[in-house]
């Protein structure tokens, strides 16, 4: 398909922040959604036997884009749905992972889990979301969106046995590794491409050591429009609910274009923003975790309570965080919610 431009002054166009629900006939969502996301594969989790997934899986992400499509989003994903969790593939696609022996990390609740274990230098093979991001181009004329783990965050969802144990050092090379795959995601016909960073948020302390460096290093030199989505956690998981971010104001000194948070589920205080001057923000104006689907004037409420600290061109609206563990009909009750509300306030400001 021929790319449709959108105009790029359209106030508030409305996007995802990666992924959609996927169907239950492809994964299983209640073993999905009783766990926290998997760190190491998890195969486990998928109904449709190996030979058949790639397809099952074509299939289903061609759903998600059709359903991002009918909610009129303006830019879209490819809802993640053949990952098992946003960071997972990625992270153990690398070199210097040993996926036969996993070790153990806390997850940003404190919970001992399994993720993969460095035993070298983390060196990136081979693309690995390219030719999902030629399966979206190919199957949308809308703007589109790729998501890859950060660095920062890689670096505390695995056992260090390698570079004497430094996260530090892990993270400056798992950003070499995010660096190469951006710039083929770009080459491959990405419009724009996110970097996700919750765990900058979950451990902010080490996030100001060395986490704005190792995201620096992931954008050197790449040329294209990229953004940073640093969140609380999934609110369908039960994380610990928060109404003000530990780590924010600093993605001012990020070489990203936009940065993605939540503003809904923490009602947060949009003064904050004005610290981020010179980023387009991505206001996540849909809390995920309730299935009550919002209505336009909430929706539309909630955009306004930025407008004092962001112009209204710097602004974009998406949901909170990733959609997965939603009902599919609730992420598409939402999602058309979004893009009524967008319009609401787009009508007031034209």
């Amino acid at each position: 398909m021929t790319p449709r431009p959108e105009p790029q002054d359209k106030l508030f166009p409305a996007t995802l922040v990666g992924s959609m629900p996927q169907p239950d006939w492809l994964i299983d969502r209640q073993k999905l959604a009783g766990r926290y996301p998997p760190r190491v594969r998890a195969r486990e989790l998928w109904r449709v036997a190996e030979p058949f997934l790639a397809e099952a899986q074509d299939d289903a992400t061609l759903i998600a884009i059709r359903a991002q499509e009918a909610a009129g989003l303006d830019i879209v994903t490819d809802g993640e749905i053949r990952r098992e969790s946003y960071s997972n593939l990625f992270a153990t696609a690398l070199d210097g992972v040993d996926l036969d022996n996993p070790g153990t990390a806390l997850d940003r609740s404190g919970h001992p889990t399994p993720v993969p274990r460095v035993i070298g230098p983390i060196r990136r093979r081979h693309a690995v979301g390219v030719r999902d991001l030629e399966f979206l181009r190919r199957n949308t004329v809308r703007r589109i969106k790729a998501t890859v783990p950060g660095p920062f965050t890689m670096s505390q969802q695995a056992q260090i046995d390698h570079y004497g144990g430094s996260r530090e050092k892990a993270a400056m090379d798992y950003a070499a590794a995010v660096n190469a795959e951006i710039r083929d995601l770009f080459a491959a016909g990405a419009d724009i491409v996110q970097i996700d960073e919750p765990y900058m948020q979950a451990r902010p302390d080490d996030a100001r050591v060395y986490g704005l460096a190792a995201l620096n290093r992931a954008f050197e030199g790449v040329r294209g429009t990229t953004a940073v989505h640093i969140c609380f956690g999934y609110a369908a998981l039960g994380h610990a609910r928060h109404s003000a971010y530990s780590f924010l104001s600093e993605l001012a000194g990020c070489n990203c274009s936009q940065v993605s948070l939540e503003t809904a589920q923490p009602d947060l205080d949009c003064s904050i923003l004005e610290t981020l001057a010179g980023k387009r923000i991505l206001l996540g104006v849909i809390e995920l975790g309730s299935h009550q689907v919002e209505t336009p004037e909430v929706v539309a409420s909630r955009i306004r309570r930025a407008l004092p600290y962001v112009a209204p061109e710097n602004v974009m609206v998406a949901p909170d965080c990733g959609m997965k563990y939603l009902p599919r009909e609730v992420a598409a009750g939402k999602l058309k919610a979004m893009v009524a509300g967008a319009a609401i306030v787009r009508a007031e400001k034209n």
